[in-house]
């Protein structure tokens, strides 16, 4: 019997015990690729793991389109071709969220982004197995109706917050028309992060002295009628950091600036539509943070279910330079104009 070396019997047992894995988990044809012996007899060797990576979007908008790229970037800078994307957009309306969710879970993906609160509760529904990270969700304990949440989902859900400190929002009002009366908190109330918001910065409003007045619209039907209201009867107005306004900032805008009510905005990409300042985060920053907990969960450094919540990590005071001016606003010391392409 011809001797075997010790070098080669270790190759073998590796491509062996290699193979014995991937079929353990189903492995699928692109995870198996036949290898070519070389002229010296080399064994053939299993190709690197392809994954599959779902994509649920509420809505085409700058802050949500950041976050995604974010998200891709980070996964492709690790994984280069391994990784693939199926990315679906529900163009705004929440229903579509539902099918969007069904779809990604009949692919199997090994991983899903729920990007927007409505998104992740679709998918949170939808799968209870599949890792679902989500982004641009203000309040995860809200969305998936968990109380007394601790940071901690604890099930397949986990991923990455776009909560600004609601009390410096609320001071930004003081800081910025301390001369005010009324102050409108303008949100759409089908989204159950914004109703969270609004209710603490009324609070927070409150406790400086404003009268404050909620007004709530169900959709894009009824959302230029209650702006005028708002409009009407506002000094200022408030408006969080909502999905349905930051798709529809122009028809805000258009009732708001030549009424002469200047609006506080939850985030960047609604203060570059309709508002005067805001708090601002880097999505696409965040996008990242997400992607990276995606690692970890793909290469089995982590388990979803035992992965903390994570926060942007800083804030930046900025304003809407055109607006301002406008409005003829003098702009407090310490803000930053929001950069327009």
């Amino acid at each position: 019997m011809r001797k075997i070396s010790r070098r080669s019997f270790l190759t073998c047992a590796a491509a062996v015990s290699a193979a014995g894995l991937l079929a353990a988990c189903g492995g699928s044809s692109s995870s198996v690729a036949a290898g070519a012996s070389s002229a010296a007899g080399g064994a053939s060797a299993p190709a690197a793991k392809v994954f599959n990576i779902g994509i649920s979007q509420l809505a085409p908008h700058v802050a949500l389109d950041a976050a995604t790229q974010g998200f891709k970037d980070a996964l492709t800078n690790e994984f280069g071709d391994r990784v693939k994307f199926n990315e679906q957009n529900a163009a705004g309306e929440i229903p579509t969220c539902t099918t969007i969710a069904n779809s990604l879970v009949s692919a199997e993906c090994d991983l899903i982004l729920a990007n927007a609160t409505p998104a992740l509760q679709a998918l949170a529904t939808a799968t209870d197995e599949i890792p679902v990270l989500g982004t641009s969700v203000t309040e995860y304990g809200v969305a998936l109706n968990i109380p007394d949440f601790d940071g901690l989902v604890g099930t397949n859900v986990s991923g990455t917050s776009d909560l600004a400190p609601l009390t410096e929002q609320a001071a930004m009002v003081k800081e910025w028309f301390p001369k005010a009366k009324t102050v409108g908190l303008l949100y759409c109330s089908a989204e159950a992060n914004s109703q969270y918001q609004v209710d603490v910065v009324k609070a927070e409003l409150e406790a400086l002295g404003y009268t404050c007045t909620l007004y709530a619209f169900t959709d894009t039907n009824d959302l230029a009628s209650v702006t005028e209201k708002a409009a009407n009867n506002s000094d200022v107005i408030y408006v969080p950091t909502d999905n349905t306004v930051a798709n529809n900032t122009g028809i805000i805008d258009n009732i708001c600036r030549p009424a002469g009510v200047p609006i506080i905005a939850g985030e960047e990409g609604i203060c570059s539509g309709c508002g005067v300042a805001t708090l601002s985060i880097s999505y696409y920053d965040l996008g990242v943070t997400t992607g990276e907990m995606a690692i970890k969960i793909l290469k089995g450094e982590a388990k979803v279910e035992e992965m903390p919540i994570e926060y942007a990590p800083q804030f930046t005071k900025k304003y809407n330079e055109t607006i301002c001016k406008d409005l003829k606003l003098t702009v407090p010391a310490g803000y930053e104009a929001i950069q327009t392409k």
